[in-house]
């Protein structure tokens, strides 16, 4: 079946309605000259539809179909791209040609930002360079593939963990199974929403049905994410997501962030003082901050990147605690900190890697601090 006709027949309507706007009015469409250098793009000889790329969608991925998002990797491919879509941005086609299958006869379907966008089909035409016999563009592209009802995007790691220490808002919903994988390790704050008892714990999702949400599983080969993003969309909530590469994508991205290991204090539990003051300023993301102060205290100022479980809630909110990164434990002097430290030893046993700052700590509403050692 040819899915050439539609879309080309787009292209060139939208390139004649510009050419006859300036007939008729005497003049041209104002247009800078890199624009209209871009729309005039020959389209690839070979188009589909956004059913056609919904169809191929499996998980796992089937060796012989790949679909590929040919816009740069930041922002665009990082903040949305159709489930499943391998990264590999047209400027670097020939550096990351090593990523396509072995198969020549392989399906393979590129997309980027839409019917102005050429990239997608100057990548179409260097994978057929190379001998491969099945090449396909979605030219509609992600804005095409969004406009579908019931579709979502899929966002990767780095955007993820830029959202969460923004603290955005965003929703993380986690649709594995909660006593074997969720209680053993979960993205830090995300919801445990089973995808096998989504219907009676679904109204532990917000009640405001635009509220962004992300939900997340095993990795590329589970579909309980995907299952669990259909469920939502299906209750009416417009802003879905699911992070498909999932938790061993997560534990992957925080152990490489987290670099070398970390520098302890002269006393037990402690961290050093210079070695937190460094990682707290300049890679805040290997750490998972928690104030223990009262809420008031907090409220007067923290660390930018610290979250406030006032010691006395800390036995309760325990099992939120991550184990893919170290907790370290603040509060003004050390004590409040040393006793959170103290309990999850007590309560927890079994987590490695706590710490606490035994220091004097003056916060500043702006996120700034100063710290004083202690002096014994």
């Amino acid at each position: 079946m040819s899915h050439r006709n539609p879309f080309a027949l787009a292209l060139l309507l939208a390139l004649a309605a510009a050419v006859a706007f300036g007939c008729a009015t005497g003049t041209p469409p104002p247009a800078p000259a890199a624009a209209q250098a871009e729309a005039a793009f020959e389209p690839f000889h070979s188009l589909v539809d956004a059913a056609f790329v919904k169809q191929h969608i499996q998980m796992p991925m089937a060796e012989d179909v790949m679909i590929i998002d040919s816009r740069p990797r930041r922002p665009k491919y990082e903040e949305g791209h159709i489930p499943m879509a391998v990264s590999l941005p047209d400027s670097q086609f020939a550096k990351l040609a090593g990523q396509l299958p072995a198969n020549k006869d392989a399906l393979l379907v590129f997309y980027c930002g839409g019917l102005a966008c050429p990239l997608s089909h100057k990548s179409a035409r260097k994978a057929e360079a190379l001998g491969y016999t099945n090449v396909k563009v979605f030219a509609e592209g992600m804005p095409g593939w969004l406009k579908v009802k019931g579709n979502y995007a899929s966002v990767s790691v780095e955007w993820l963990q830029k959202q969460l220490q923004a603290d955005t808002g965003l929703v993380v919903v986690d649709s594995r199974p909660r006593r074997t994988q969720y209680d053993k390790g979960h993205i830090p704050g995300a919801l445990s929403i089973p995808d096998s008892e989504f219907a009676q714990l679904a109204s532990a999702l917000p009640a405001d049905k635009a509220a962004a949400l992300v939900f997340y599983c095993g990795g590329l080969k589970c579909p309980l994410s995907h299952k669990s993003a259909e469920k939502a969309m299906a209750l009416g909530y417009t802003n879905v997501m699911v992070f498909a590469d999932g938790y061993p994508a997560w534990t992957a991205h925080t152990q490489e962030a987290a670099g070398a290991p970390m520098k302890a204090g002269k006393a037990e539990g402690t961290i050093d003082t210079d070695n937190f003051v460094q990682m707290v300023t300049e890679a805040p993301e290997r750490l998972y901050l928690v104030d223990v102060r009262d809420s008031e205290e907090f409220a007067r100022g923290s660390f930018k990147s610290a979250v406030n479980i006032p010691v006395e809630q800390l036995e309760a909110k325990m099992g939120s605690l991550p184990q893919d990164r170290p907790v370290v434990f603040v509060c003004n002097t050390g004590a409040r900190s040393g006793e959170s430290f103290y309990m999850v030893q007590d309560l927890k046993p079994g987590m490695k890697n706590v710490y606490y700052l035994d220091a004097e700590v003056t916060y500043r509403k702006d996120g700034t601090f100063e710290i004083k050692k202690p002096t014994s």
